[in-house]
């Protein structure tokens, strides 16, 4: 059972990343898992429940990223958060908070919140990581590293919707760029 609730989740990610919340329904989820709706609807009574599951997943493995990457130079640790950006496009995908935040107004109170502290975490993860890269000499740049951290992150954000409509090249380009600004 637990199997099948993970695939649900994992499909619910896919489709959120690549068509939006909004955009699909528990149909586009049980056909091509072979399930009924209402097996999607046992393990997850609402679709709000399924985007917090979703949610949840997504902080676990931002999570699990930071602490793999803790030991890296922190130029490293900013190559590797491009590098998970590079994946989602070369998967033609945006990331959970560039394709939830067109819809945060819709969007249920309990996803509102957990997109809140997601976005929270991934913004405090990246000003601590550049104050220590800056006090360190890494990196270079004027200003707070708040601000620069939520340069950065908007830059990766929109990289993966402009790559939709103007190709890979435009994410290539935008991260080089990030890199080149502050190293």
């Amino acid at each position: 059972m637990q199997d099948t609730k993970e695939k649900i989740v994992g499909l619910a990610d896919h489709l959120i990343k690549t068509k939006g919340f909004n955009a699909f329904s528990y149909k586009d989820i049980s056909d091509p898992l072979a399930i009924k709706n209402a097996a999607v609807h046992y393990y997850f009574p609402s679709k709000a429940d399924l985007g917090q599951a979703v949610l949840d997943q997504e902080i676990s493995g931002l999570e699990r990223g930071i602490d793999s990457w803790k030991t890296l130079p922190e130029d490293q640790q900013l190559r590797q958060l491009i590098a998970s950006f590079e994946n989602k496009c070369n998967s033609h995908m945006v990331c959970i908070m560039g394709s939830l935040s067109p819809d945060y107004n819709t969007l249920p109170a309990n996803m509102q919140e957990h997109l809140q502290q997601f976005s929270a975490a991934v913004i405090e993860w990246l000003t601590q990581l550049l104050e220590k890269g800056r006090k360190k000499g890494i990196f270079s740049f004027k200003g707070d590293p708040g601000d620069r951290a939520l340069m950065i992150v908007s830059n990766l954000l929109a990289s993966l919707l402009l790559s939709r409509v103007m190709g890979e090249n435009a994410f290539d380009k935008i991260s080089k760029q990030l890199l080149d600004d502050i190293l």
